[in-house]
């Protein structure tokens, strides 16, 4: 299988290679305590990079192969294609990496001017090769990065999670029943990721990230769910036909409306009535 996986945010990376997300923009993996594993192409949503500390073999850049050495830097952008074909075989990889979403940067000066560093562009032919000295020194910035992850007192998605977090999460729902109850759904539609987080005044992704860090469940499963609690109450009504409780909700169709309640209910709205 050579299919191209997708890595929109930093769990997304994290969970492929089994490591725990400490913050929903920015991580930095030891690949020594990661367990083996086999070769993909990734297409990045996220900035990367990479200290290689052993030779790769063909690894694909962009359109590009290269064999890339031991002892260089990678350095990837957002909408870049990076890795080699599965073979089947299962690898121990060797080295660092930092992976930050862009979030992390909206509205600093490295933010807005991270486009000119050109070791982040498909146009640099080789990767960056480093001294020992320069080699130490990135795995001190590194290491001091992952110990800040680790043990920061004050940060918001470690010590202060279960406060910060629990609270988002009950404004979050607080958001869906008011959508629910109000007349948005026949005017706007079903609710959005990007509505909810406006609503709480965070970015999409940020919101997103964090939801799914606290939960184990993303965003849109989360409105999902509580769209599917809605209807179960709409339903309970007799007096509502199953078309009017659809487009109460926001659907245009109808049947849109029954596909999604039978394939998170199991049974069609019809026969969930009759037999509750």
């Amino acid at each position: 299988m050579n299919d191209i996986v997708r890595v929109d945010h930093v769990f997304d990376y994290n969970d492929s290679l089994g490591c725990e997300t400490l913050h929903p923009l920015v991580s930095v993996i030891d690949f020594s305590e990661v367990r083996p594993i086999r070769s993909s192409l990734r297409s990045f949503g996220v900035y990367a990079i990479f200290l290689k500390d052993v030779k790769c073999g063909d690894m694909i850049y962009g359109r590009q192969t290269y064999d890339y050495q031991e002892g260089t830097l990678v350095c990837l952008a957002p909408g870049q294609v990076f890795g080699a074909k599965d073979d089947g075989q299962l690898r121990q990889p060797k080295g660092w990496a930092l992976l930050f979403h862009p979030d992390l940067l909206r509205g600093t000066q490295l933010g807005r001017n991270i486009r000119n560093y050109t070791f982040f562009s498909y146009e640099v032919r080789e990767a960056l090769h480093l001294s020992e000295q320069e080699r130490r020194t990135i795995l001190d910035c590194l290491h001091n990065i992952r110990h800040e992850l680790q043990h920061a007192i004050d940060r918001q998605f470690i010590t202060r999670s279960d406060v910060a977090g629990k609270d988002i999460l009950a404004r979050f729902e607080r958001t869906l029943d008011d959508y629910f109850l109000s007349d948005k759904p026949q005017t706007e539609g079903l609710p959005t990721v990007q509505y909810c987080a406006q609503e709480l005044h965070l970015s999409a992704n940020y919101f997103g990230d964090l939801v799914k860090r606290l939960t184990g469940k993303t965003a849109q499963e989360h409105i999902r769910l509580r769209l599917i609690d809605a209807a179960k109450e709409r339903i309970a009504d007799p007096a509502r036909s199953i078309a009017e409780v659809a487009y109460e909700l926001g659907f245009k169709y109808p049947a849109h409306f029954t596909r999604l309640f039978k394939n998170v209910v199991g049974c069609t709205p019809n026969r969930y009535r009759n037999i509750n």
